[in-house]
């Protein structure tokens, strides 16, 4: 007898609800002849590793860890491209009980140090590419943090070989703690508007809203061709190009070289992917690439990261012979509505939708001033009946409960996302827009507090207010509104030395695409950025 989505959710808590070590979960389950993940080259060569192949890796490399004094609960953080050692540096992570502080390439120092001094990291491993990452010049240093660090390649003095430490162990291993339901898994941090990244804490339990989602969002089947091109770096590739995978034993491709339109469609069409997910960005990058994808093999294409915009699947059904199913989540609650790829859950796209809430979850729009349901077609605050959302996992950023951070109601009935949505008499959400004032550019959710400490730290800067501005190509870039010092003047070569501050000291990816210099800023009495006026300069 088939069992209901709602009853198939129930299973997968009762799942992971149970007290285990985690790698058996995510790996020793599986057959271990069975492919766990595909590494493509530039050439589109590639390089399979079984599940046997990295559970022995992982094996080695936790004995090395437990060597320099990492155990369970210690805080590991990663700053590595796509590669057999990145996955199984991960999995000794877990396999120790430890939990994996993830870290985005393009991040610059100053990035890299908020999420290691605010996760309490003990060890940080990295690909030697990114050493320069980790120094400011003539300033800071991580290697003087007293954090271990352990490099992908080469060590340089002070540094451990990540080589070094993959250990000849019995089959058996070193024994694995069991892991409980409450217990932490990832420290990720997500951007915030009136303060630094804020660290979200992933429970063990979360593991259920990563299958629920591949199950019914995704519709991942065991012969699928699977592609998720987002950076775990983040939490959309993390969650569901690594651990998904790795939950379902479904093989995921990794492209190891920096995402391009043109690698992707190789990609699609070289290894005929069946089920595809990324970010809008990466489908308006494909739409605008001059080889057009020829011969795909698609039975699913997604998108989440964004809001999708209707010109994507204008071109999606000719171009890669299925429409882009629109998903909406968040870093702090994984995927909550979507256009399901499910056929029990499966109805028809509606332009501007993200579809209908995902199993385990019920949604309701309230109204502004209090916490009551609104009727269809009325915009207010999306948000989670946390009684009638069994999914549900966060219970808070690092430092500060879920109450104070206004994501959980004061009675605690109610998930705040922070999004304002409507529903249609269908059941349909569509996305309105955000009451805060964090940047989505190409699926990457960017908090103008971080990059505005950057540049007032610049000795020509006297304030800085960020603000969004509409992109085509990336949905929305970082625009900068400057107000220098008196013996500076505005310059085009001054807005670039800015530019190229952000980029080192922060992150390239997240760098101001437009540098405007102004006179004052706009204030509330209270001496508060108004952003939104800001945002009204743009549009007049």
């Amino acid at each position: 007898m088939n069992r209901t989505p709602e009853q198939q959710v129930e299973d997968l808590i009762a799942r992971h609800s149970r007290h285990e070590p985690l790698v058996s979960v995510l790996c020793e389950t599986h057959d271990r002849a069975a492919v766990a993940f595909r590494f493509v080259d530039a050439d589109m060569r590639c390089t399979e590793l079984t599940h046997g192949e990295l559970a022995d890796r992982s094996r080695q490399l936790a004995a090395g860890l437990v060597g320099i004094g990492l155990g369970r609960g210690d805080r590991v953080a990663t700053l590595m491209d796509k590669s057999e050692d990145y996955v199984a540096t991960l999995l000794a992570i877990w396999r120790l009980g430890a939990v994996h502080v993830p870290l985005f390439t393009a991040f610059a120092y100053a990035a890299i140090e908020l999420r290691v001094s605010g996760s309490k990291a003990k060890a940080l491993v990295f690909d030697d590419r990114y050493r320069s990452n980790l120094r400011l010049d003539g300033g800071e240093d991580l290697h003087s943090s007293g954090i271990t660090m352990i490099a992908a390649g080469e060590a340089e003095t002070g540094e451990i070989a990540l080589a070094d430490l993959f250990r000849d162990v019995p089959p058996e291993g070193i024994p694995a703690p069991a892991i409980g339901p409450d217990d932490p898994i990832i420290h990720i941090f997500t951007s915030g508007t009136t303060g630094k990244a804020k660290g979200v804490v992933v429970p063990k339990s979360a593991l259920a809203c990563f299958e629920v989602y591949g199950r019914f969002a995704l519709d991942l089947r065991k012969d699928d061709v699977f592609w998720n091109a987002a950076d775990p770096g983040w939490a959309y590739g993390l969650y569901f190009a690594i651990l998904l995978p790795m939950l379902s034993g479904i093989p995921s491709l990794l492209l190891k070289p920096r995402f391009s339109a043109e690698l992707a469609v190789a990609l699609l069409e070289t290894f005929e992917v069946t089920n595809f997910a990324g970010a809008p960005t990466i489908y308006r990058a494909l739409m605008a690439c001059e080889r057009q994808p020829s011969g795909v093999n698609l039975r699913c294409a997604s998108s989440a990261g964004e809001p999708l915009t209707p010109d994507v699947n204008q071109w999606a059904p000719a171009a890669l012979g299925v429409a882009v199913h629109d998903q909406y989540g968040q870093t702090e609650a994984s995927m909550l509505i979507n256009n399901h790829q499910h056929p029990d859950l499966r109805s028809p796209l509606k332009p501007g939708s993200m579809g209908r809430p995902m199993p385990g979850w019920t949604a309701e729009i309230l109204a502004e001033d209090e916490d009551r349901p609104l009727p269809a077609n009325e915009k207010g605050r999306l948000a989670f009946d946390l009684e009638r959302s069994p999914l549900a996992w966060f219970s808070g950023y690092t430092g500060i409960s879920a109450q104070e951070a206004g994501k959980i109601s004061a009675d605690g009935r109610w998930y705040i996302t922070g999004d304002v949505a409507y529903r249609d008499e269908d059941g349909d959400f569509f996305f309105a827009s955000r009451d805060d004032d964090v940047i989505i550019m190409a699926g990457y959710r960017i908090g103008p507090f971080d990059i505005e400490s950057v540049l007032v730290d610049h000795p020509a800067v006297a304030e800085a207010a960020v603000v969004a501005r509409p992109d085509r190509s990336k949905g929305e870039i970082v625009a900068a509104y400057v107000v220098l010092n008196k013996d500076r003047a505005p310059s085009n070569d001054l807005a670039a030395e800015l530019q190229a501050w952000v980029k080192t000291r922060y992150s390239a990816h997240a760098y101001p695409r437009v540098v405007e210099f102004v006179e004052t800023l706009p204030r509330t009495p209270a001496g508060k950025i108004q952003r939104y006026r800001l945002r009204q300069l743009q549009s007049a």
